[in-house]
C-alpha cells in the first residue's frame, strides 16, 4: 500500500528523458500539497492603469522660481491713478454728497479739494458737478469716517443735483475728471503722495520621507516601470522611493495653490502661507456660477472682459481650466463659427472635413484680449481637486512686473506669478534630498534601515492679483 505524501504515492509518474508534457509525466496540484509544478506567469512590466499621475507642472509654465535669503518677502503694488468713490450718496436738496464708510484716518480732503471737478453718476443718470467746499472730517468709533462735500452742479437750475440723484438711498458713483478756478485764484488743488499698497508673505517648510529597512533592500525584486517624465527601465526597491519624491515634488505645486495664512499660530512656527487661490480670492476677481456653453456663456465671458478692463487689462492670458469647462468654452466658441454645418471646424489637415474633425480650441481672442487654453489635471484628478468640483478653472495674466531686486541691485522683471525659495551660497532649499540610516551604502546610525529625507522652503507671490480670475 502506498505511503500518503511521499514519493511512493506517485507511482502513477512515468519519467520522460526530454523536456515534454505527456499524459504520465506531470505532478498535479492533487499529486503535490506543497508546491506547484508550474510557476504562474509573472509580468515584468507594470501596467499603466492611470496614466500620467502627477498633476504639477502648472507653475513651472506660469511662473519662475528664485532664490532669496530672507523669510519674509514684501513688495509693494501701484495704487490708482485717479481719484473715484462708490457708494456715495446726496442729501435732499442735491447740493452735498456725503463719502461714508472711508477708513479711519484717510482724510478725503487730502484727495478731493475745492475747484476739483466731478462727475457724479447712478448709471442711468450723470452730472458734472464743482466741490464748492469741504466740510469737516469726521472719525467714527467703527473705525469708519465720514467726509460731506458742498457741490455746484453744471447745467441745472440752482446748481444742484437732478431729482433722480438725490436722496440717502441713491448710491452714486463720483470721479474727478479736472477742476475750474477763477482768474486771480491762489489756493488751487491738493498736492498728496502717490499711494501703494504694501504685501507681504513668508515661506513654509514641506518635509516628507521614504522608509526601508535593511532586510526588505536584501530581497531583490525588479519591476520595468514607465516614470511620469517619459522614460523607463527597472527599479528595485527604490520604486517607492521614486514615487515618494514624485508625490512630494507634487507637494510643492499643491501647497503653493492651496496653502493660507493662519489666523493666530496653528502650531509653534506654524502660521501658513498665501497660497494663490487665496490671493485671488482676497484681492483678485472671482466669477461665479460659470456655464459658457450655455445660451448666455458668452455674455458671462465678455461680463470677464469688462472686468479685466477695469483692472489692468493685459492683453495675454492663459486659462487653466477643468474638463467641463473647458469644453463650455469650446461650444462657446463653437457656436461663432460660421464655417461649415452648423459652424464645425476642420482643424487639422489643410481644415479637410475628409480628413479629421477638431472640436477644440486651444486659443481664441476676445475683444481686445488673447486667450491661450489648457486643461488642468489638478483640477480633474479624482484624488486633488477633481473630488470636490468647486473650481472650475484660473485666468492667469502672462504679463511681468517689473521690481527691484535687493540682491542683484537693480530693477528686473518677474512674472506676476512666482515663487521664491530660501538659499545661498552654504545651503539651497528649493528641492534638497538626504539620506540616513545604516543601509545602502550611507552609515550615519545603528538603525537598520534607510531613510530617504525631502525638503524644501518656499512661497508664492502673487503680484497684481487683481488681474487673475478664479472661476467657481
Amino acid at each position: 500500500m502506498a505511503l500518503a505524501n511521499t514519493g511512493a504515492a506517485l507511482q502513477h509518474l512515468t519519467p520522460r528523458p526530454v523536456k515534454g508534457l505527456f499524459g504520465d509525466n506531470y505532478l498535479s496540484v492533487a499529486d503535490m500539497d506543497f508546491t506547484q509544478q508550474f510557476l504562474p506567469e509573472v509580468y515584468e512590466k507594470e501596467v499603466e492603469r492611470y496614466g500620467k499621475r502627477t498633476v504639477g507642472g502648472f507653475l513651472r509654465m506660469v511662473g519662475a522660481e528664485m532664490p532669496m535669503a530672507s523669510d519674509r518677502i514684501v513688495w509693494s503694488e501701484q495704487g490708482r491713478l485717479h481719484i473715484a468713490y462708490d457708494n456715495v450718496s446726496s442729501n435732499a436738496g442735491g447740493t452735498e454728497i456725503t463719502l461714508t464708510g472711508l477708513p479711519t484716518g484717510t482724510d478725503p480732503s487730502s484727495l478731493i479739494g475745492v475747484g476739483q471737478t466731478l462727475v457724479i453718476s447712478n448709471g442711468t443718470v450723470t452730472a458734472k458737478a464743482r466741490v464748492h467746499e469741504m466740510k469737516a472730517y469726521t472719525s467714527g468709533a467703527n473705525s469708519t469716517s465720514t467726509q460731506v462735500v458742498l457741490i455746484k452742479v453744471y447745467g441745472e437750475a440752482g446748481s444742484a443735483l437732478p431729482a433722480a440723484l438725490r436722496g440717502a438711498a441713491t448710491a452714486l458713483n463720483i470721479f474727478v475728471f479736472g477742476s475750474e478756478y477763477a482768474k486771480g485764484s491762489d489756493d488751487v488743488g491738493n498736492s498728496f503722495d502717490a499711494s501703494f499698497t504694501t504685501f507681504e508673505n513668508k515661506p513654509i517648510i514641506l518635509r516628507d520621507k521614504y522608509n526601508v529597512n535593511g532586510s526588505d533592500v536584501a530581497q531583490i525584486g525588479w519591476v520595468e516601470v514607465t516614470t511620469e517624465a517619459g522614460t523607463g527601465g527597472y527599479l528595485w526597491y527604490l520604486k517607492s522611493e521614486h514615487e515618494s519624491r514624485l508625490r512630494f515634488e507634487d507637494y510643492l505645486e499643491m501647497s503653493m495653490v492651496e496653502t493660507e495664512k493662519a489666523v493666530g499660530a496653528i502650531a509653534t512656527g506654524v502660521t501658513g502661507s498665501e497660497g494663490m487661490f487665496e490671493a485671488i480670492e482676497d484681492r483678485g476677481l472671482v466669477y461665479n456660477a460659470t456655464d459658457f456653453g450655455g445660451a448666455n456663456g458668452l455674455g458671462q465671458f465678455d461680463e470677464i472682459l469688462a472686468e479685466l478692463d477695469k483692472q489692468g487689462a493685459i492683453e495675454e492670458n492663459m486659462m487653466f481650466l477643468d474638463r467641463a469647462t473647458s469644453l463650455g468654452i469650446d461650444n462657446m466658441l463653437a457656436a461663432q463659427n460660421s464655417y461649415g454645418a452648423g459652424g464645425t471646424s476642420y482643424g487639422v489637415f489643410d481644415n479637410s472635413e475628409d480628413m479629421a474633425l477638431n472640436l477644440g480650441f486651444s486659443g481664441f481672442r476676445r475683444g481686445s484680449y488673447d486667450f491661450y487654453k489648457t486643461d488642468w489635471k489638478y483640477l480633474n484628478d479624482s484624488t486633488t481637486r477633481g473630488s470636490i468640483g468647486d473650481i472650475e478653472g484660473v485666468m492667469v495674466p502672462a504679463g511681468t512686473s517689473t521690481v527691484y531686486d535687493e540682491q542683484l541691485g537693480t530693477n528686473i522683471s518677474r512674472p506676476f506669478l512666482h515663487i521664491r525659495y530660501r538659499a545661498n551660497e552654504a545651503e539651497d532649499r528649493r528641492m534638497k534630498s538626504w539620506i540616513t540610516g545604516s543601509v545602502g551604502g550611507n552609515y550615519t546610525s545603528a538603525v537598520d534601515e534607510m531613510n530617504v529625507h525631502f525638503l524644501s522652503e518656499r512661497a508664492l507671490c502673487v503680484q497684481a492679483a487683481n488681474n487673475f480670475v478664479l472661476l467657481k
